[in-house]
């Protein structure tokens, strides 16, 4: 059973720019746990994300910590850049530097909790020797870069191997981030699997003007644990 608390770490990406305040106020009235951040560098990923400076001001608008999402080419160059908090949440993806656990150490130097992302095509196996530098993972469901992508189907399967692999090392206790294509069908699955902070976007609490009405409070719903709500989920 997954006794982890479950929480929801909001994608910026996925809002409307012309809304961001109303948003974000929104978002502080729903008790969100994270602002999830994705940073692109369109070289890691095909597309350009949040800009740094612009990350920095937010700070200013809201209390709800950072969940940054590094896409870029070796990370450590980006990590002086960003304001980076205790409460934070930072993942650098595995494929990301050939240098993984000095990057590691690196993020560790600011103070947030370290996860570490691999996406859909890297195996599970790969994070055998760098389990104990990270405090969670973020996995991938669809490949990075783009919201509103269908997820990636094998990743049940992955998601079901990299538990049977955290119970192995005895590592049951770390967070587990799942990012892309949340639906509330899916984060109700996922959850059931073990995961326990999920990506919102578009495919649950986003729409074009901002937060869909009443969405996050069905999202919640879907990663309660609670197994009478998924006649409920669409």
């Amino acid at each position: 059973m997954n006794k982890k608390e479950s929480k929801i770490s909001a994608s910026l990406m996925c809002t409307n720019p012309f809304f961001t305040k109303e948003t974000m106020d929104s978002l502080e009235k729903a008790n969100i746990e994270y602002m999830h951040l994705d940073i692109m560098d369109g070289k890691f990923v095909p597309n350009l994300g949040l800009g740094c400076d612009y990350i920095k001001k937010l700070r200013g608008y809201t209390k709800i910590p950072f969940d940054y999402h590094l896409m870029v080419l070796e990370p450590d160059a980006i990590l002086p850049l960003l304001d980076i908090k205790p409460e934070d949440l930072v993942s650098i993806h595995f494929e990301s530097t050939f240098q993984v656990q000095r990057t590691l150490e690196n993020v560790k130097k600011y103070g947030p909790k370290v996860m570490l992302a691999i996406n859909p095509a890297t195996p599970v196996s790969a994070l055998e020797e760098v389990i104990h530098y990270i405090d969670g993972i973020n996995i991938l469901t669809v490949n990075p870069g783009f919201a509103g992508q269908p997820i990636v189907e094998s990743s049940f399967r992955k998601i079901e191997k990299l538990f049977n692999f955290l119970k192995e090392v005895g590592r049951e206790d770390i967070d587990v981030e799942v990012d892309g294509n949340i639906t509330f069908k899916n984060a109700n699955i996922l959850k059931g699997m073990g995961a326990n902070i999920f990506v919102a976007g578009t495919s649950s609490i986003f729409g074009k003007e901002g937060i869909i009405e009443g969405s996050i409070e069905k999202l919640r719903d879907a990663i309660s644990g609670n197994s009478s709500v998924d006649k409920m989920i669409a």
